[in-house]
């Protein structure tokens, strides 16, 4: 068989495959050219999912019509003016969107330029293009998509159903929009919730009340702003509570020089960042945008450009990583607002009849007898109790209100100690309403906190095994441990070679050395195989040093900005990672157990510590350790307001 070229059209249609292998992506391509053409409104019309008709149109410069006639061509582009793929500033760059959605459907582009006397207009069908016509129009591109995949009926096939492929357009567009508030964005069709959000100032503010329209309107209260910078790589944006959680990563967004992406790298750091804070099964909500010099980032790594290639990797791992907690441990105590929410909504169910089940309440009220068989009762005799004869003995310890609280005490964010609830939760009165808290799992994080802070502080001190213990491994898993020994000497592990497959651990740091080793040690290895070699990882033997938190010193200091701190390599990540968990059970075994009854003063040395501790919103396993109710909600619920 011999070599021959392919016909042009057929290679459209190759590339269209993996660029437009969805509505969605269809639509994509579009918004993007319309934002790289500095549109401040750009309207999205879907039909039948994006199957029947897509409409794009938007305000921007729009196009002569010589580069009409051009920009349907294969690989024209106005986007790389000097050919530097290197210095890419805009979102898309390739020259194939429009060439590849032409070749597959058909497409009409109707144009003027914002000095133009009159508009432009090409339709392109299955590959074929007609001829560039005047045509009266509006400043700005016009664009529709009909018929999508009608010249490659084998790729309908593939498609969801209607309503899954509209929600796809409507996710997409919600992520460019949230990259870009500056911009007017709506979307009106079939099976989408149809939104029209105005453009917001470019501002903190604008920001967030973008984000509250996209990712919810209780996120504005329950985001913590994030904006750091190092080594010429900025990141801003907010990142939510870690108790205002989701059951899918739907809420993570993140975006590199304004291009929203879903890389592998920013949603390890993510998880990582939370992964002491929230429970294994939910994920974080939050956005994040990493700014930096277009030369120091590759998006020209994925057909979609939904995934980037940092030079530097690690350095952004790192800023990421450590801003995220940084902003987290800045929140204090704070707890999401919605926990209170709930907990009136649990409330309101239970008195309307609903109960907490969802099926009929059934409370059960002391019977007392009519007015006519009451009798007062005779001297000395003992009050009757008989219509509380069947409820059980009370359980709450009301003696904090015999202590009078310090003066200050109702203005602090968790108020004064009042009452102890079942021997469980304490119970706290606020200037403005009330807190109920979990004591076991504030004790739990207020232990864990304190034993990473002694560990931070006196680092890892290791244990000389009595009798070392040889751990078998795979040959390769083996070779990567040895290979990362100096690091993870540095943690406390010492280890040695033992021959082919196996390793000898000779210290253990202390705080695990009566665990499994056996599986510390393995679990060290997966990590160097997912993530590569300790020595391609770690900077420090190169002498790069990174600028963190820890390293700042006085400016006024003669001394270097920042000291000689080599950053953590992979592997000891997983190691502490690994520590922090032994951290964690020894935390949740040595805090206060529910049950306990709690004098007035411990529960409110409790409170005042709780205000003082990091991440004390949470307990070790993610749960929240205190609900807030405003004291505006509860005459609601008995109907004083």
């Amino acid at each position: 068989m011999t070599v021959r070229r392919l016909d042009p059209v057929l290679v459209d249609r190759i590339a269209a495959g993996e660029v437009i292998e969805r509505p969605a992506a269809a639509v994509k391509e579009l918004v993007e050219n319309a934002i790289d053409a500095g549109a401040t409104s750009i309207a999205v019309t879907i039909k039948a999912g994006g199957r029947e008709l897509i409409r794009v149109v938007d305000d921007g410069s729009g196009m002569s019509p010589d580069d009409l006639a051009l920009c349907v061509e294969r690989h024209a582009t106005s986007k790389l003016p000097d050919g530097d793929l290197f210095a890419i500033r805009s979102l898309g760059f390739r020259g194939e969107a429009l060439p590849s959605i032409g070749s597959v459907a058909r497409l009409s582009i109707t144009t003027r330029q914002r000095d133009a006397a009159q508009g432009s207009v090409l339709v392109v069908e299955a590959g074929a293009k007609g001829p560039v016509r005047p045509a009266a129009a509006a400043s700005g591109t016009r664009i529709e998509v009909s018929d999508l995949f009608i010249f490659t009926p084998a790729r309908l096939k593939f498609l969801k159903s209607d309503r899954a492929e509209a929600q796809a357009v409507s996710d997409m567009l919600r992520r460019l929009a949230i990259a870009h508030p500056e911009i007017r964005f709506s979307l009106e069709g079939e099976h989408v919730s149809a939104f029209d959000w105005p453009a917001e100032p470019f501002s903190e503010e604008g920001r967030l009340r973008r984000l509250g329209r996209a990712l919810g309107r209780d996120f504005p209260e329950n985001a913590l702003p994030v904006e750091t910078e190092r080594d010429g790589v900025r990141l801003s944006g907010f990142a939510g509570l870690p108790t205002f959680h989701r059951g899918t990563s739907a809420g993570i967004h993140m975006a590199v020089n304004g291009r929203p992406v879903r890389d592998k790298l920013l949603l390890s750091a993510v998880r990582g960042a939370y992964a002491d804070v929230v429970p294994s099964d939910r994920h974080p909500v939050l956005y994040l945008d990493v700014l930096c010099d277009p030369a120091v980032v590759d998006v020209n790594v994925h057909p979609a450009k939904s995934e980037v290639r940092f030079r530097d990797p690690a350095l952004v791992r790192g800023l990421v990583v450590s801003s995220l907690k940084a902003a987290l441990a800045s929140a204090g105590h704070r707890a999401t607002t919605t926990g209170g929410a709930r907990t009136l909504d649990a409330f309101r169910a239970v008195f309307s009849g609903g109960g907490l089940g969802g099926g009929p309440a059934t409370i059960q009220r002391p019977h007392f007898g009519s007015v006519a068989d009451w009798r007062m009762p005779e001297p000395g005799a003992q009050p009757m109790q008989a219509g509380f004869s069947d409820l059980a003995m009370p359980s709450a310890d009301a003696r904090a209100h015999l202590a009078e609280p310090a003066q200050d005490a109702l203005d602090r964010p968790l108020g004064a100690a009042r009452a102890q609830v079942h021997g469980t939760y304490i119970v706290a009165q606020t200037r403005d309403g009330m807190v109920i808290v979990d004591q076991h799992a504030a004790h739990e994080r207020l232990v864990y906190e304190r034993l990473k802070a002694e560990r931070a502080k006196a680092g890892i001190i290791s244990q000389p095994l009595l009798l070392p213990e040889v751990v078998e491994l795979d040959p390769v898993d083996a070779d990567r441990l040895n290979a990362a020994a100096a690091d993870l000497a540095s943690l406390g592990l010492v280890i040695e070679s033992f021959g082919p497959g196996a390793v000898l651990v000779r210290e253990a740091p202390s705080a695990i050395a009566g665990g499994n080793l056996q599986g510390i040690v393995r679990d060290v290895a997966d990590a160097l195989a997912e993530h590569g070699d300790a020595g391609s990882l770690d900077h420090a033997a190169s002498g790069r040093v990174r600028p963190d938190a820890d390293n700042v010193i006085d400016p006024k200091s003669s001394e270097h900005a920042f000291s000689e701190k080599p950053v953590p390599t992979f592997s000891q990540h997983a190691l502490e990672r690994r520590l922090d968990h032994v951290l964690a059970t020894m935390a949740c075994h040595n805090s206060v157990r529910a049950g306990r009854r709690l004098r007035p003063e411990e529960m409110d040395a409790l409170l005042r510590e709780m205000e003082a501790t990091p991440n004390s919103g949470q307990c070790n396993h993610g749960r929240p350790t205190y609900v807030e109710l405003k004291l505006s909600d509860i005459e609601k619920l008995f109907g004083r307001r």
